[in-house]
C-alpha cells in the first residue's frame, strides 16, 4: 500500500471533567420502597374507608423491592428501628 493511498486517522481526546464526592454526593434521587401490589376495580377503589385492608400480592416474610428513580437496585426486610419507625434492611443489592 502507498503513501498515497493511506489515509490518517486522527483520534481526538475529549477530556471529561470528573465529580467529585460532594458533587456526587448531592444529587437528589426518589427512593422508593414496594411492599406489594393488588389490583382493584375502581368501584372497589371508591369503597375503602379509613381502617380498610388491602391485601397485597407478598407474603410476611418476602423481601421488598427498593428503587432509586424506578430502577431497582436492591431488595430488603422491612424492620422496625429502635424509635418506632419502619426501617429497611438491605438483603441483596442489584448487579447492572
Amino acid at each position: 500500500m502507498s503513501e498515497e493511498n493511506e489515509e490518517k486517522t486522527e483520534i481526538a481526546t475529549v477530556k471529561q471533567p470528573v465529580a467529585n464526592k460532594e458533587t456526587v454526593e448531592n444529587i437528589p434521587i426518589e427512593l422508593s420502597v414496594v411492599l406489594g401490589s393488588s389490583k382493584l376495580r375502581v368501584n372497589q377503589l371508591l369503597k375503602l374507608g379509613r381502617g380498610a385492608v388491602v391485601e397485597l400480592d407478598k407474603g410476611v416474610n418476602e423481601p421488598v423491592e427498593i428503587f432509586a428513580d424506578d430502577v431497582l437496585v436492591a431488595k430488603g426486610d422491612v424492620v422496625v428501628t429502635e424509635s418506632d419507625m419502619l426501617g429497611i434492611s438491605l438483603i441483596e443489592v442489584m448487579n447492572k
